[in-house]
This record gives structure tokens, C-alpha cells and sequence, in this order.
């Protein structure tokens, strides 16, 4: 069973009749894309193109489409994504990327598996991404790239940090993970800056049949590049000008995302749709609930409330088997892997509380209203009202 997914067997109506809510149920998504994703998968059984078979390059057309961008790349991980769009920007031993703290560990992980040093900055109290007002002074004249990571599905304030990376002359890796189909402005999260990063994990938005990613770019060589890169970096077969990576989107994989792709904005709609709901809800509850900053088009891949004695609401949830997860316990900068880079507690105070309080609720598209009711009350029960 993937962490942090429950199985859900009750699907009885009225709050009061639940016996449990799981955090994310893929088998109702599944359930309506049966014969489509069953017949897609057993199509590339049987046509054998197992590695780089038709469906990868339709995927990457269709993608690329969807977001407004020139070119769009798989690859084996939202992981792999990073790791090879800042090895695209020369990033290596030596150089700097400015990211924040509080996030998925992959961000900073791919940082420190190139050679290169992450340095972290502070995250917003309301919004969890990154805070502009520590990006500045985080540049040195080491910094080869900024990496913002749009977390929870709401973009960062782009507008500040493309502001700043234009002064200093840095490019902006958009870590958008948690943000395909999300929108800053009328751009697609993900598509603003040198490259954009998504990943296909199944718990996202959009999820595959396992581990896979997508780059995305509008300029022709910096694509050139991130293709080579993921192909062991040949060009041709076999020749190889640089030592890259095996990291390719798996036929099967594409193919079931080619099903998935034209139910995103629905999904995407409904996971909105549950977030106004929940905001209903838990109004006036002792919680502190997502902010959404009406920059862009906010897709709540999480919603994440926040409160002290968050770990007693957790126990809390449990007895009501209500599923939910902590997106992240332990900010980057306090990770052991890290501790060699000299950060202590109390350098990013905001992520630190973040760590602390945030817990994130069941949000997937499928839930019920008698669900999200549920869940509701039970958050209410225990964290009063204000």
C-alpha cells in the first residue's frame, strides 16, 4: 500500500454512517477510466515498445500542449526532473542553488547529488512557498540557479522572484511537483521559467502507474540538451559527447497518462471545489486554513491546516480512521544528511512552525460531501472554535 493512502470500503451517505475516509482512494478514480487505462496498458503489452514505444511521444506532445510550452520531456521521476533540468543549466560542484527549506527532500537532494551546495531560505506562514523577502540576500556569486518550489498545487510569487533572478542574472528551475494544471496568472506553474518540473507520482494530480516526471522548456537547445541528458547522453545511439543519466518515462506509464490528461481540469475543479467547501466548514474552527493568494489558479494537490498539539489532532484522526499525512516533519535545513551545511534551529523560524503544525486533509476529487463533513467535525471536536 502507497504511504499515506488508505483503503475505503464504506461508501454509505450521512457523516454520522462513515466509518472511515482515507486520504486518497485511487480506486474511484480509477473505477470510470477502467476500459480506457485497461486497454491502454494491454495495447502496449502487446505492441512490445516497452522503452520509448509511440505513447511517450504522443504523451509529450499532449503535455506540452496542455501547458503552453514548446517542448515537454519524459522522464523516470519527478526526482529525475529536477535532477536533470539543473545538470541542463551547468549546475555542479562548487555552485549554489537558492531553494526553501520546507518541502519534499527531493529538491535539495538533487542539489547535493550534482556536487552543488543547496542554501535554503524561509517559507511564508499562510502559503508554505518560498518568502522573497530572505531570497536576495540567500545569492552569491556562486548561485547557479533558484529553484521555487510551488507547494501544496498554489504557485510562488513568481513575480518577485523572476525580479530578482533578472537582477542577478540567474535562471529560475520551477519545481512545480505539486502544480501541473496550476497557474500563475494566465501561465501554466511550471512554464514561466528556464525549465519546469512535474511529477507523476500516483498521489499527485496527475499520477501514472508508478514513478515518472516531465521537464518542460521553450528554448530549443536547452531541450536538445535535457533529451541527450536522459538518455545516457547519447546522440546518436550509442555515441556519447557526456555522461548522463538512464532516465526515460516508461511506455506503460505514458500510456496511461495519455487516459488521465483530458480529466485533469475536471479534477482539478473538483479538488477546488472540496477546498471552498472545507473553508465552509472549518470557518471558525482554532485551525489556520490554506490561503489561497488569487495570483494565479490554485489546485490544492494538499490542504493542509495548521495548529499546536498538532500531533494530538493526528491522534485524533486516527480514532476516527480518517486518513491524513504531515507534508513535512522535519525542514531541509534541520535534515542529518544536511548537517555538514552549518544550519541550526531558529534559522527559518516559519518553516520550522511549519513542521510542526501542518497536517494535511483528504482533498482527492472522488470524496463525498458526507466525507469532507466528516472530516470537518472531527477537526471541529478537537480543535473548538474560536
Amino acid at each position: 500500500m502507497m504511504q499515506g493512502v488508505q483503503d475505503s470500503t464504506v461508501r454509505k451517505p450521512g457523516w454520522g454512517m462513515i466509518q472511515q475516509v482515507p486520504l486518497l482512494d485511487l480506486g474511484r478514480q480509477y473505477a470510470p477510466l477502467k476500459t480506457e487505462l485497461d486497454a491502454a496498458v494491454l495495447a502496449v503489452l502487446a505492441h512490445g515498445h516497452f522503452i520509448n514505444g509511440p505513447e511517450v511521444g504522443q504523451f509529450e506532445k499532449a503535455a506540452a500542449a496542455y501547458v503552453g510550452a514548446k517542448h515537454a520531456i519524459g522522464v523516470a521521476s519527478g526526482t529525475d526532473a529536477l535532477l536533470v533540468a539543473l545538470r541542463a543549466l551547468g549546475v555542479g560542484p562548487g555552485d549554489e542553488v537558492v531553494i526553501p527549506t520546507f518541502t519534499f527532500f527531493a529538491t535539495a537532494g538533487v542539489v547535493t547529488n550534482l556536487g552543488a551546495r543547496p542554501v535554503f531560505v524561509d517559507v511564508e506562514e499562510d502559503t508554505y512557498n518560498l518568502d522573497v523577502r530572505g531570497l536576495e540576500k540567500a545569492i552569491t556569486k556562486k548561485t547557479k540557479a533558484i529553484m521555487p518550489v510551488h507547494l501544496f498545487g498554489q504557485c510562488a510569487d513568481l513575480d518577485a522572484i523572476f525580479k530578482i533572478a533578472a537582477k542577478h542574472n540567474i535562471p529560475v528551475v520551477e519545481d512545480a511537483a505539486q502544480a501541473l494544471s496550476s497557474r500563475f496568472g494566465d501561465k501554466h506553474a511550471g512554464t514561466l521559467g528556464a525549465l519546469g518540473c512535474y511529477s507523476f507520482f500516483p498521489s499527485k494530480n496527475l499520477g501514472c502507474l508508478g514513478d515518472g516526471g516531465l521537464i518542460v522548456c521553450n528554448d530549443d537547445k536547452l531541450a536538445a540538451l535535457v533529451r541527450k541528458l536522459k538518455n545516457h547522453g547519447a546522440e546518436p545511439k550509442y555515441y556519447h559527447e557526456l555522461v548522463g543519466y538512464n532516465s526515460r518515462l516508461d511506455t506503460i506509464h505514458a500510456a496511461a497518462l495519455l487516459v488521465k490528461l483530458p480529466h485533469l481540469d475536471e479534477w482539478s475543479k473538483k479538488r477546488r471545489e472540496n477546498a471552498a467547501r472545507y473553508d465552509k466548514l472549518l470557518a471558525g474552527a482554532k485551525v489556520q486554513l490554506p490561503v489561497d493568494r488569487g495570483q494565479g489558479y490554485h489546485i490544492y494537490n494538499q490542504y493542509t491546516i495548521a495548529l499546536d498539539r498538532r500531533d494530538d489532532l493526528r491522534a485524533h484522526l486516527k480514532s476516527r480512521k480518517i486518513g491524513h499525512e504531515v507534508y513535512y516533519p522535519v525542514p531541509l535545513h534541520m535534515q542529518k544528511c544536511f548537517a555538514g551545511l552549518a544550519y541550526k534551529q531558529g534559522d527559518f523560524p516559519a518553516s520550522e512552525r511549519a513542521a510542526a503544525r501542518a497536517c494535511s486533509l483528504p482533498i482527492f476529487p472522488e470524496m463525498t460531501v458526507e466525507e469532507q463533513e466528516y472530516v470537518a467535525k472531527a477537526v471541529k471536536d478537537f480543535a473548538g472554535q474560536a
